[in-house]
């Protein structure tokens, strides 16, 4: 789609008679814990604004509260990282929503919900389910208390609300908790102009990338385990890891204890243009995730001619077709040995390098931001039909 189709589905939002669109989400994109769901809002949010429509974006705050301007939407940072959401919910139940306002909620594990607070003019974000994920969040009970109120709770108070995801795995997932497959819509999120391939500055050692928030879900520790048996066999392998996050103390200790300094590199957060000089050096991305949405670092690999390998999980299965741009795996340990397997073949990196590339093609964020406005739009069509009226409608 183009940015005509993109200000068409801005010019439909406003015949709909909704002016400005609030959006909630439990972290914001300068968050240090900040990934891919945080991304993947900006990238929407900047090109909605750059069309025209007004955004309000609320989130957690990590220090102090603040409210300042981003590539054109407005950013309100309030709250900590768990009574944001009460503090939500309390301010919505005492205040009048003007029918001109639209609501995008950002359901990342915990839920906002929304169609208690906001029942119109409402459209649901979700990555994915996040089930033992929990584990890793909260001590016992808390985790059990999460995962219920995210698979029990949650999806019958959301049983009529239209969502949108990023992948078909991922729908699946979502809809074994309990929300219709009819109101469920897959939009895959796109890749930016930034990444593009340059064979001239691949490495001419063997260097493996990994791209993600540090954090238990994202398994750097396991996965380094496995590419530490893979310079058994390939003993000029080269790790470097970009992100940051709260397992950070704990690789960095992994590194010290197994004297891998030598071969493993912690670059932590990285600008825009060394992340992408870092893709096309790289041999081969690897993730090890438990839980992804979509592997965003798949896909920016790929377009940048990086095949990849990860595990066999939602989310990575679209990211990264098996057989044709990468490998999939069923577990973190049986990384190691499909690592080896491309290192050691040029001719099938190559060609599936040049498929990444194609693949990679297909998926451009003005897209994505245009089908999300015209989700959005379409949400508030079928609720005034349902309610008979058109400037005050319901999207839960």
């Amino acid at each position: 789609m183009s940015p005509a189709s993109l200000a068409a589905a801005a010019g439909r939002l406003r015949g709909l008679g909704v002016t400005r669109v609030e959006s909630y989400a439990w972290r914001d994109l300068d968050d240090p814990d900040a990934g891919g769901s945080e991304l993947h809002a900006d990238e929407i949010f900047t090109r909605w604004a750059a069309a025209g429509v007004e955004i309000e974006h609320r989130t957690s705050a990590k220090v102090s509260p603040r409210r300042f301007e981003r590539n054109g939407y407005t950013v309100h940072q309030r709250g900590g990282r768990f009574d944001v959401f009460v503090r939500v919910a309390l301010r919505q139940l005492v205040r009048r929503r003007p029918a001109s306002t639209a609501t995008i909620e950002i359901w990342n594990g915990v839920p906002w919900f929304g169609p208690v607070w906001a029942p119109r003019r409402r459209v649901v974000w979700m990555h994915h389910v996040h089930r033992e994920m929990w584990n890793d969040a909260l001590p016992r009970p808390f985790s059990d208390i999460g995962r219920f109120v995210e698979t029990r709770i949650a999806p019958w108070c959301y049983r009529r609300s239209r969502f949108a995801t990023l992948s078909p795995s991922s729908a699946e997932e979502i809809e074994e908790i309990g929300i219709p497959a009819a109101h469920l819509t897959v939009i895959p999120p796109g890749v930016h102009e930034r990444f593009v391939a340059d064979p001239a500055g691949r490495s001419p050692d063997p260097v493996v990338l990994i791209v993600g928030r540090l954090a238990p879900v994202k398994r750097q520790r396991a996965t380094l385990e496995a590419l530490a048996a893979a310079r058994l066999a390939v003993p000029g392998l080269r790790v470097r890891l970009v992100g940051d996050g709260p397992d950070r103390e704990a690789i960095e200790a992994w590194i010290a204890t197994h004297d891998a300094a030598p071969w493993v590199t912690v670059l932590g957060r990285v600008p825009d243009d060394q992340l992408v000089a870092e893709y096309q050096a790289a041999w081969l991305v690897v993730s090890g995730s438990l839980a992804e949405g979509w592997g965003m670092s798949l896909t920016e690999a790929g377009a940048c001619g990086t095949p990849g390998v990860a595990t066999d999980i939602p989310g990575h299965r679209e990211a990264l077709v098996h057989g044709v741009t990468g490998h999939l795996v069923a577990d973190v340990p049986a990384l190691g040995p499909a690592v080896v397997e491309l290192l050691g073949d040029a001719d099938r990196r190559a060609s599936y390098g040049a498929a990444a590339i194609e693949h990679a093609a297909s998926l451009t964020w003005n897209a994505v931001a245009a089908q999300q406005l015209e989700l959005l739009c379409d949400a508030i069509e079928v609720t005034s039909r349902r309610h008979g009226t058109p400037g005050d409608v319901a999207a839960g």
